[in-house]
């Protein structure tokens, strides 16, 4: 007999982090024909899940939502229309559901897991089967849950431009260890690619070189870190790829390190908001290419997976599990920055 009640977190309001509410039996929804019902046992969280509750999300949300932008589970039951899974199989969740290749539009911007629709901070979860992605082999369901965001927004950055896709050799510069940053120094590493990486501490510098990165700068002692960046690259030409996730507060050091062709891809702005941005004018003055891009494509993600799988990699997740009950807990762990990596919730064996 499939399940017909489901452990769930709601997002009831805009006040922070109370506004989480538990619910111990909610009805999970009927299995459509093209549906897939699946045992979520991990999720990962991302800083729009944090940001959602405090009413700070710029894109589309429906009240009551269900939180939690990644998850992996086993496929319990399908419908019978599907054919892409099988009761058993492991499956790592699309966050924009609708965003299968090519460009986002209006229509798939609207399908983000944990906001314009329900995502996966619950036990049971029913999903279209377009939205969900086998899960790589070599990985556990903790490591396999942290990809449907940070791992993907990461490969996006880097082969999203398929014009300027990364390649051998060339230079990537990361900021900070968060999800993101941490993902986009494996990628690099493993298609044969220099990376600069920028910290706050000489224990993260550790980690970020333990993981790959080539150069650490410490941007607390080396303010001009983007000049740096620069010269440090062969020839001091300046980097290719910029993963910037500080946004308005680190744009202009990105800026002075990017080469002249270079992308910047802008992942976020959890360095805050300032009054003096950079302008649209700087891209001309450097040179660059500029894009804005939020997670990726569902046909990207599956090259991502197989990428995983064929080069052994293994998500960098936090020693620190959560349980669903947890949630509040996790969401302030990872506000105030203690974790290192991926932040995963162990929803269920």
């Amino acid at each position: 007999m499939a399940p017909t009640t489901t452990k769930q977190w709601t997002v009831e309001g805009q006040t922070g982090f109370d506004a989480l509410k538990f619910n111990e039996k909610a009805q999970i929804p009927e299995i459509g024909d093209k549906d897939v019902l699946v045992k979520i046992q991990a999720a990962s969280l991302n800083y729009r899940d944090l940001i959602i509750p405090k009413g700070k999300y710029p894109f589309p949300m429906k009240d009551g939502t269900v939180p939690g932008s990644d998850g992996a589970g086993t496929v319990e039951s399908v419908g019978k229309h599907v054919t892409r899974f099988k009761p058993g199989d492991k499956v790592v969740t699309l966050f924009n559901q609708g965003h299968i290749a090519g460009s986002l539009n209006h229509q798939s911007l609207g399908t983000g897991l944990g906001g314009a629709i329900d995502g996966t901070l619950r036990e049971y979860g029913v999903f279209d089967e377009a939205g969900l992605v086998a899960a790589p082999s070599n990985l556990n369901m903790l490591e396999a849950s942290t990809l449907s965001c940070a791992a993907l927004t990461a490969w996006n950055a880097l082969y999203g431009l398929e014009s300027r896709a990364l390649k051998t050799g060339q230079t990537v510069l990361t900021q900070g260890t968060g999800g993101v940053s941490i993902f986009a120094v494996q990628f690099a590493k493993a298609a044969g690619a220099r990376v600069i990486a920028t910290t706050s501490s000489a224990k993260k510098a550790e980690l970020l070189k333990k993981y790959g990165a080539d150069h650490v700068i410490n941007y607390k002692e080396t303010p001009a870190w983007g000049e740096e960046a620069a010269k440090l690259t062969p020839g001091g030409v300046g980097v290719q790829h910029v993963v910037e996730v500080g946004g308005p507060s680190t744009m202009a050091q990105s800026l002075k390190a990017v080469a002249i062709d270079g992308v910047i891809s802008i992942i976020g702005f959890i360095g805050g908001m300032e009054k003096n941005q950079p302008t649209f004018l700087d891209c001309l003055n450097n040179i660059c290419t500029v894009r804005g891009i939020l997670v990726g494509s569902r046909l990207q993600m599956e090259d991502m997976c197989a990428a995983i799988e064929a080069n052994d990699l293994h998500p960098v997740v936090d020693e620190k599990v959560f349980s669903l009950s947890e949630l509040k807990e996790a969401y302030q762990y990872m506000w105030d920055q203690k974790h290192f990596g991926k932040l995963t919730v162990k929803v269920a064996e």
